[in-house]
């Protein structure tokens, strides 16, 4: 896998598949930090004389364009963030026509210096992992930056754009790797891990996997109902909990005695539906104690990041993925297709 840093940058146009799926209330992103984690690869690329092209996507919007889900308000926001201005490009005829515009621009790339274009999956082929939607895609640069860890699945601007182009791992991405595969080489222990949150799908399989790894896997959320999991060594389950929406004041002293032993603590999922100050208790005295742990912490996961955000106390851990499913499999052992297609494994 090519670092960033191996690249000639100068004079080239460069794709970069960002991490964009924020959450955006009446037209406002809310928390940033997946924009914040961008801000050093955007700037040393601008800064050895690349234009940059912005791609990614924002939810569902199931291959058609959505207003409400138009990735104009992150290029406002990430403008904020970067000082300088990035120009919103809602032309399809950049993608959809794309016959009629490299006949204009003949052999040249279109024009942009630091663009950002609409949300990806407004059409179709991104998800369908499109080899003529990509192939469209990466006629628009000439090289290509993965910085989008936690878009993990097999999908065109993820997994077939940097077959077609010279492909490398942007800054963070860099980082994301050092850093979870510590976690899997050679942790200092005890490890924990901490699940919870109310997306279990993912969780789920991973967990047995996990408790090979870990010294302790502690269950919260929905996870903390699931009866299928007792059986697995090393998990813990709550012994308490407030009206089934957070872990109760029992459990949070358990698991508190638990993560103080740690040397190294991962956590994906909040312990309670957090967003209710009435069961925001578990979600937040756990973060508190990991914000005074010497050892390592790692957390994940898009709820997870807000919650700790939201707690004043993000700065307190030791490292923030950007991923939240990929993040989960990438600790698993599981090979991920973005990482497959630079060439990681």
């Amino acid at each position: 896998m090519r670092l960033i840093r191996e690249a000639d940058l100068n004079g080239k146009k460069v794709l970069v598949r960002a991490d964009l799926d924020v959450p955006i209330e009446k037209g406002i992103v809310g928390e940033d930090y997946r924009l914040k984690a961008l801000l050093p690869t955007l700037k040393y690329l601008l800064e050895n004389g690349a234009s940059v092209l912005i791609i990614g996507h924002l939810g569902r919007p199931e291959g058609k364009p959505d207003p409400a889900l138009s990735l104009e308000p992150v290029a406002k926001r990430l403008s904020e963030l970067l000082g300088q201005k990035i120009k919103f490009s809602p032309d399809y005829s950049l993608i959809t026509n794309h016959n009629r515009e490299i006949a204009r621009f003949g052999v040249t790339k279109p024009s942009y210096s630091l663009a950002m274009l609409e949300n990806l999956r407004f059409w179709p082929g991104e998800e369908a992992n499109d080899l003529d939607f990509a192939k469209k895609l990466s006629a628009l640069g000439d090289i290509y930056v993965n910085e989008a860890f936690a878009s993990h699945r097999a999908h065109a601007s993820i997994v077939l754009v940097p077959k077609l182009l010279p492909s490398y791992a942007g800054l963070r991405l860099e980082q994301e790797i050092l850093h979870l595969s510590g976690v899997i080489e050679n942790p200092a222990r005890p490890l924990v891990f901490i699940l919870g949150g109310a997306k279990t799908e993912i969780k789920k399989p991973l967990i047995a996997d996990f408790a090979k790894i870990a010294d302790r896997v502690l269950l919260g959320g929905l996870l903390m109902f699931d009866k299928e999991l007792e059986k697995i060594p090393n998990v813990v389950f709550p012994v308490d909990s407030a009206d089934g929406s957070d872990i109760g004041p029992e459990t949070i002293k358990l698991f508190a005695s638990i993560t103080k032993e740690a040397k190294t603590v991962v956590w994906n999922g909040p312990l309670g539906i957090w967003e209710d100050n009435r069961f925001e208790l578990g979600t937040r005295a756990i973060a508190e104690e990991l914000a005074l742990l010497p050892g390592k912490t790692i957390v994940g996961g898009g709820d997870t990041i807000a919650a700790i955000s939201a707690f004043g106390l993000l700065d307190k851990m030791s490292y923030v993925s950007l991923g939240g499913g990929a993040m989960l499999e990438f600790l698993a052992g599981k090979k991920l297709p973005a990482l497959a297609a630079l060439g990681y494994y």
